[in-house]
């Protein structure tokens, strides 16, 4: 057999080392390094945001936006039912309500047409989580949030360089929230990131992740915070990775249409959407949904792949599906036919920046293999 080729791996071949041995030498590791504000300081550039504030991860990201701006017991935030788990975690540990939205079929977002009929007395915010390559029509979103004072908490992790109409994802949200695990467009092994243009906002998140410390009385909390700082190494990768953001989203386009062409003929999957009116895919990862007319769902699909050295992944698990939320009474009696669909019969093949051509044509000649 063939190399493997795994579903995902990062390129880390730019500044990256240097940095880090910057750090080692200087001793500078941990949060309070000098990476840390000039990762955050570029970030802010680069999205157009007054405000950057590091944190360990992604769903720190979240829980941080969440908790500042007040979402408590009995609120309801409306988000969509077709995303990882990550969205929902803090907003239930809160006491607050998730509320779903399904799919729509074409872009995977969530369908942005189903919101106002969501919308209560209790709706306080509006989580718009950008899937795999496109944005959620924003227009439609902060005009609902306008028209209803709504909160909008912005995931932008799987679309690090993406625009809509020209602006940055990660650039709308109340807060915007970034992942930077190794499979994202920029990677600093583990690690995340709000973005704010909010005073008040930004300084609760940086007393958050940092355990509430108080200026001047330093071991005395008056409030519960976190530990979610991000170590100097971590940002002197960030930084290095930020540096190529540009490189690697043309190299994101590269595969998708790679795959696109190769894949043109092969009538028995949906393609990603190349483009909509407000954006270019970015193909974060490529996915493809198996037709009904196909006797085999996506998870085997990825079982005869594996066997063939292609590595791939399943679409997200809808929250509504979730046994750990079904347990805790959510959304018993809920269902959403396109996400659930979505996961049944959809999967991602290998989209990791390290891909070669001749990789590429072998995957697609093993995917239509499976098809025959």
């Amino acid at each position: 057999m063939s190399e493997y080729i795994p579903v995902n791996q990062p390129l880390l071949d730019g500044n990256e080392k240097k940095y880090l041995a910057e750090c080692i030498d200087s001793g500078w590791i941990s949060s309070e390094g000098p990476f840390v504000e000039r990762f955050e300081t570029e970030m802010a550039k680069r999205f157009g945001r007054k405000h950057a504030i590091s944190v360990t991860n992604g769903t720190a990201a979240i829980d941080a936006a969440i908790e500042a701006l007040e979402i408590g017991p009995g609120d309801e935030v409306i988000l969509p039912s077709f995303t990882i788990i990550s969205c929902l975690l803090q907003i239930i540990r809160i006491g607050a309500i998730p509320v779903l939205i399904d799919s729509d079929s074409i872009t995977w977002n969530m369908d942005v047409s189903q919101i106002e009929k969501k919308i209560t007395k209790k709706t306080k915010a509006i989580m718009v989580v950008h899937i795999y390559g496109l944005p959620v029509d924003m227009d439609i979103i902060l005009q609902i949030c306008k028209n209803y004072n709504l909160l909008l908490i912005e995931d932008a992790a799987e679309l690090i360089g993406q625009n809509y109409k020209n602006k940055p994802c990660g650039s709308f949200g109340d807060i915007s929230t970034f992942s930077f695990y190794p499979n994202k467009h920029i990677t600093t092994g583990e690690g995340g990131m709000i973005l704010t243009d909010d005073d008040t906002l930004a300084e609760k998140c940086r007393e958050l992740r940092n355990l509430c410390f108080q200026k001047g009385k330093r071991f005395v909390h008056e409030k519960l915070g976190w530990n979610l700082r991000m170590t100097n190494m971590q940002a002197a990768i960030g930084v290095a990775q930020l540096e190529r953001l540009d490189e690697f989203i043309d190299k994101k386009r590269w595969i998708g249409t790679s795959y696109n062409t190769l894949f043109e003929n092969l009538n028995c999957v949906q393609l990603p959407l190349n483009k909509t009116s407000y954006a270019d895919n970015i193909y974060w990862i490529y996915g493809i949904v198996i037709e009904e007319s196909v006797e085999f769902s996506a998870d085997i699909a990825i079982q005869l792949l594996e066997k063939l050295g292609i590595g791939c992944r399943p679409f997200f698990y809808p929250m509504h599906q979730q046994p750990i939320l079904r347990k805790l009474g959510f959304f018993k009696d809920e269902s959403y036919g396109v996400a659930e669909r979505l996961y049944k019969r959809g999967f991602y093949l290998p989209s990791g920046l390290t891909l070669t051509k001749t990789e590429i044509e072998r995957i697609a000649e093993m995917v239509h293999k499976i098809f025959v």
